[in-house]
C-alpha cells in the first residue's frame, strides 16, 4: 500500500519536481553536516599532536638534563667548588 502511493506520487509530472528539489536539498544538508564531523575530526586530532608534541618536548628537556647530571659523588663535588652546578 505504501509502495503503490509512493510510487503513484513519484509518477505525477507536479510532483516530481518537488521531489528532486527535496533529495538536492537532502543531499547538501547531509554534505554540510559531513563537513562539520570532519573538522570536529580534524580539530580533534591537531589538539591531540598538540599535547603529544609538548609531552616529547618535555621528555626530551629530561634526558638532556639527565646526560648533564654528574657521574658521581667526586664530580658532584668538583662541580659545587668549581660553581659550575
Amino acid at each position: 500500500m505504501i509502495a503503490t502511493l509512493l510510487g503513484g506520487i513519484a509518477a505525477s509530472p507536479w510532483m516530481r519536481a518537488p521531489l528532486r528539489y527535496g533529495a538536492i536539498v537532502i543531499t547538501v544538508l547531509l554534505f554540510l553536516l559531513s563537513l562539520r564531523r570532519s573538522g570536529e575530526r580534524a580539530g580533534r586530532l591537531a589538539e591531540r599532536l598538540e599535547t603529544t608534541e609538548k609531552a616529547n618536548d618535555v621528555h626530551r628537556r629530561m634526558l638532556e638534563a639527565a646526560a648533564r647530571r654528574p657521574r658521581d659523588r667526586n664530580e658532584l663535588a668538583q662541580r659545587l667548588r668549581d660553581g659550575s652546578f
